[in-house]
């Protein structure tokens, strides 16, 4: 009895739009299906497939594929709670439904539409998430994904019918017929009977569906990603004067690429990049630590507002069970931060004879270190020094997130240190100079390493060299501890080198070094492990496993390891505009507000 009540009371709201967002997929995939293979419309699938939306009477093809590729592209957004697929498969399904009844009479297949369209609706509070920031570049990458799909679609339509086909055309004609009939005119290849009409009307409806999709992404309005305002910058330092020893992630809040919610209080915040709907923190929040659940609150509350998937990458032990107790997310360890205190670190000794040995023989080729706050330096060598680090970069992309501040010598950050290596040579493009080092504040005693270049014509040890310099020169500084890299997995690495490890601890040892090859896992965990320091965990905090592999790319897409963004050309041009928040970060921020008063 409790079962058919279940049944009859209908699947819970929350998994409403999962469940409608899966059966939209399905539904596309065989309506695709349909209009593309004729065997599949005369067999006994082609029953099912008259029965959902999208076979439409004498242009069942053409629509059938249609709306197949609508239904699938609007599934995701479905599925993610949005409001404007929810609106799109509203206006959708009743469509289909009418067409169902007019043309095949089925009313089996207006049911199944109608049973659709009325749990949306029932449910349509389940559908209120917000867009997520975009720019006028989703428009060409819509034209270039959807012109291949299209192709690719259209090559097997052309090929469907091989028994009606006049000739043998080649696949260069074929596919200059696909592209021909893509653009809505008669192409090289010919069929007998009523096919040419099949295939016309296919490839018209496929690329009447890419100019369309294109031309609406290229002309809606754009929704721009939340950044730093100067306003959001003055809060965000005043919080880190007072509270800013506590973290050695708290400078690196203050990116201009991240956005920011502050609690009701504004006491405390939390700082963010949407990648590829993940909305990813890093570190621990700003600010005072009672007042840390409210900046959290908030910041969940934007990620369901936009449907986003809440993750933080980099937190600290402390950190990491606030989150977990104030929002019920999970949180898994995932490495460890380097922390040398200034005070027990020497060269003395037999574990730093590799170090001083290499420090050692850098020096006696003529080099020499300099290490000052950016205030103390010339206009004129904070300039090299930029155009150094942008020149030595290894790659076309600026790699960092958690870790990385995005420029060096601005005028706010005075207090960041500075390390230079130099050696006379007088036909090197930047002079002397040979490698760069930049620390960021860490309160009013720490630092934190921000970025490591050099000249790749330079001696080997350059970063060695400058990190020996940067710690000894760290007492006339008032620097008592220094953060240095950050070592995923480091505690695997060290646990599955020793003796009387496990297997599984050694399979998944060398599945780390085996990805090193890429990612400078091991090597950065050796490199850190040279100065002796101390280990401190950092944790990746989230909402369930399966979101896991999705948080790992876009974490890697914010790190620079995996770049997805077209090129823009008017970077620069827009990097001189004073950044504006997002706009529904701002309304949402006035509501709380209001609900505070």
């Amino acid at each position: 009895m409790n079962r058919v009540r279940r049944v009859l009371r209908g699947p819970r709201p929350e998994a409403v739009p999962a469940l409608v967002g899966s059966a939209c997929t399905l539904v596309g995939l065989i309506d695709i299906a349909a209009g593309v293979f004729p065997r599949f419309r005369h067999s006994r699938m082609h029953t099912l497939a008259e029965v959902l939306p999208g076979a439409l009477g004498p242009f069942a093809a053409a629509l059938s594929l249609s709306t197949g590729v609508l239904l699938l592209l609007l599934a995701h957004g479905i599925k993610r709670h949005k409001r404007r697929a929810w609106r799109a498969a509203v206006i959708l399904l009743p469509a289909g439904a009418v067409a169902q009844f007019v043309y095949r009479h089925s009313v089996v297949g207006v049911l199944l539409s109608l049973g659709l369209l009325t749990l949306l609706l029932r449910h349509r509070g389940e559908f209120a998430a917000l867009p997520d920031p975009r720019s006028r570049w989703r428009a060409l990458a819509n034209f270039v994904v959807m012109g291949a799909g299209s192709l690719g679609l259209g090559l097997v339509i052309v090929s469907a019918h091989p028994g009606r086909i006049v000739g043998s055309p080649g696949l260069t004609d074929r596919l200059e017929h696909v592209m021909y009939g893509l653009a809505g005119f008669e192409g090289p290849v010919d069929w007998t009977g009523n096919v040419p009409w099949t295939v016309g009307y296919s490839l018209g409806s496929l690329g009447l569906l890419t100019a369309v999709t294109t031309i609406y992404l290229a002309f809606r309005p754009e929704h721009p990603a939340a950044r730093l305002t100067p306003d959001d910058e003055r809060r965000l330092r005043a919080l880190l004067a007072t509270h800013g020893g506590r973290d050695s992630l708290g400078h690196f809040a203050l990116r201009r690429d991240k956005g920011v919610v502050f609690s009701p209080s504004g006491k405390a915040a939390v700082c963010y990049r949407v990648v590829s709907g993940v909305m990813l923190a890093s570190g621990d929040p700003i600010g005072d630590v009672e007042a840390w659940p409210g900046a959290i609150e908030r910041f969940m509350d934007e990620a369901r507002a936009h449907s986003w998937t809440p993750a933080v990458m980099g937190c600290s032990e402390t950190g990491g069970e606030v989150w977990t107790r104030e929002t019920g997310l999970d949180a898994l360890e995932l490495g460890d931060e380097a922390v040398v205190d200034v005070a027990d670190f020497s060269l003395t000794g037999r574990a730093m004879r590799n170090v001083r040995q290499m420090v050692k023989r850098i020096e006696r080729g003529g080099y020499e270190t300099r290490v000052r706050r950016a205030r103390d330096l010339t206009d004129e060598e904070l300039e090299r020094i930029r155009r150094a680090a942008a020149d030595w970069r290894g790659t076309d992309t600026e790699r960092g997130f958690s870790m990385a501040l995005g420029r060096i010598g601005d005028p706010a950050d005075g207090d960041a240190v500075i390390a230079t290596a130099h050696k006379a040579d007088e036909h090197a493009p930047y002079g002397d100079l040979k490698a760069i080092i930049h620390f960021v504040p860490w309160g009013d005693d720490g630092m934190s390493l921000e970025l490591m270049r050099r000249d790749r014509s330079a001696d080997p040890g350059m970063n060695e060299l400058l990190i020996v310099a940067a710690l000894q020169a760290a007492p006339a500084l008032g620097i008592e501890r220094v953060s240095l890299n950050f070592a995923m997995f480091r505690s695997a690495l060290a646990r599955g080198e020793k003796i009387g490890a496990g297997p599984v601890l050694r399979m998944w040892r060398g599945l780390l070094v085996f990805l090193s090859r890429w990612f400078q896992i091991e090597s950065l965990y050796k490199f850190n492990a040279k100065f002796r320091p101390r280990w401190e965990p950092r944790f990746v905090v989230f909402r369930s496993t399966r979101d896991l592999p999705r948080i790992g790319f876009a974490a890697m897409q914010a790190e620079g390891f995996v770049h997805l963004k077209p090129p823009r050309p008017f970077a620069r041009r827009r990097a001189a505009r004073e950044p504006r928040p997002c706009a529904h970060l701002t309304r949402r921020a006035e509501q709380h507000e209001v609900r505070a008063a």
